[in-house]
């Protein structure tokens, strides 16, 4: 069943769970009609598992295989639905809660938490001022676009505000009211545990400058150093602007903003940085899924309008560029995992191996090694290129973490660029 409410699966009867030593069961046909009766008589709406019976050795194993379902959510019979629904998470089997089985229907109907209308607002509840100057640098803004990116929606005759819209663009009065928990708690803590906090921010801005706030955060911690005891910095490690960019957008497009109690977390330790937000996947996809692009949007308001400025580009390639940055800057791969009801993403600082460079690369990084930092034209100089070609060049090494960009803007003529290590402070 609860292999049916999420991602499906297969069950093999015969093999133990921790040693994975296969027993086998000793009569495959009886066994194989009676766990046939036991899900059809005690799972409601029906399930019907393909069962196989596989050979091994001198006795026999029972495959049931489970498909992701149409008619969930599914339940104990005898527990009813409110108490009896159950979902895999991770690699175990845990009781679905209110909040968790609204979703699962929700995902049955094809519809989406930040899709639903907000009657008891009307269409002033947004801030059309912020969403314009979010958009100004992508295009003008009109109010009629905010039917179309669904940020408003009729509901009995009249404009109300979706869910995404308050979430993105609520008044400063109004989202808080509604959505208390949607904001970011950044720490950044000393050592590998969370015993001793040197650093931390309430983010509740909303979301498209809160991911700005967010990175700044981390830059701080990780290019700059932290403040310890009397007032002195220390460079400690640095992760890929790109990677962290990526977990955070990731992190607030996927949350689940239908759960009450915790808001998004980001923490910093000496040895990596853990990106953890309300809400498991997207029903039918697996941890095992992420690394090969494959991709479920939970919130889609919120998915068109970051997609709309920008913020994400293809859909189901923000976890390939957090790896490849990873990879890139010499980092192990990103870990992901389901805990409870939440999504983590954790990046360790530690090298595993060095960084991919080209000699292009290397010839830019040696002409940043004396420390007084350099400008597009003079690195275009030390690397044969032009000023455009030099700047996605630079681009590419600041979003990896080797490279540090100081300046006003992309048109500073001032702005110059030092190694990530080194530089004024």
């Amino acid at each position: 069943m609860a292999f049916a409410n999420t991602a499906g699966g297969t069950l093999l009867v015969g093999v133990e769970d921790r040693s994975r030593h296969v027993r086998g069961v000793p009569d495959a046909l009886d066994l194989e009609e009676r766990l046939a009766s036991l899900v059809s008589d005690r799972i409601s709406p029906r399930i019907v598992p393909e069962i196989e019976i596989l050979p091994w050795r001198r006795t026999h194993v029972l495959a049931l295989q489970v498909h992701p379902s149409a008619s969930r959510p599914h339940h104990l019979t005898r527990e009813g639905p409110a108490g009896g629904v159950y979902v895999w998470v991770g690699s175990t089997n845990r009781r679905a809660d209110a909040e968790l089985i609204e979703e699962l229907r929700r995902f049955a109907r094809g519809e989406g938490f930040d899709e639903q209308p907000m009657p008891g607002l009307d269409s002033e509840a947004l801030d059309f001022r912020a969403a314009s100057e979010s958009f100004a640098p992508v295009r003008k803004l009109a109010r009629r676009d905010l039917e179309t990116l669904r940020l408003v929606t009729k509901h009995q005759g009249r404009d109300v505000p979706t869910v995404g819209g308050m979430l993105l663009f609520g008044l400063a009065q109004a989202r808080p009211r509604h959505f208390p928990d949607a904001w970011i708690q950044a720490g950044r803590f000393q050592g590998a545990d969370r015993s001793r906090i040197i650093d931390r921010a309430e983010i509740r801005s909303l979301p498209v400058h809160a991911i700005e706030e967010a990175i700044a955060f981390v830059q701080k911690h990780t290019l700059h150093g932290a403040e310890i005891g009397a007032v002195r910095r220390k460079e400690l490690w640095s992760l890929p602007p790109v990677a962290v960019r990526e977990a955070v957008i990731n992190a607030v497009v996927h949350s689940d903003y239908a759960q009450r109690g915790a808001p998004l977390r980001l923490s910093i330790f000496d040895d990596r940085l853990e990106v953890e937000n309300p809400g498991l996947l997207p029903f039918g996809l697996t941890v095992e899924d992420l690394p090969r692009g494959v991709s479920k949007l939970r919130n889609r308001v919120i998915g068109r309008v970051f997609h709309a400025l920008g913020l994400i580009e293809q859909w189901g390639s923000g976890i390939q560029r957090m790896t490849a940055a990873c990879r890139d800057a010499g980092l192990a791969a990103p870990v992901f995992e389901e805990l409870a009801t939440r999504f983590r993403v954790t990046i360790g600082t530690a090298r595993v191996g060095e960084p991919v460079l080209d000699d292009t690369d290397q010839t830019i990084l040696a002409s940043l090694a004396g420390g007084k930092g350099l400008s597009t034209s003079e690195i275009a100089e030390a690397i044969a290129l032009t000023p455009r070609a030099t700047r996605t060049r630079l681009a590419g090494l600041v979003g990896r973490g080797l490279v540090r960009e100081i300046g006003t803007g992309p048109q500073d003529p001032q702005r110059r660029y030092y190694l990530a290590d080194r530089g004024p402070a």
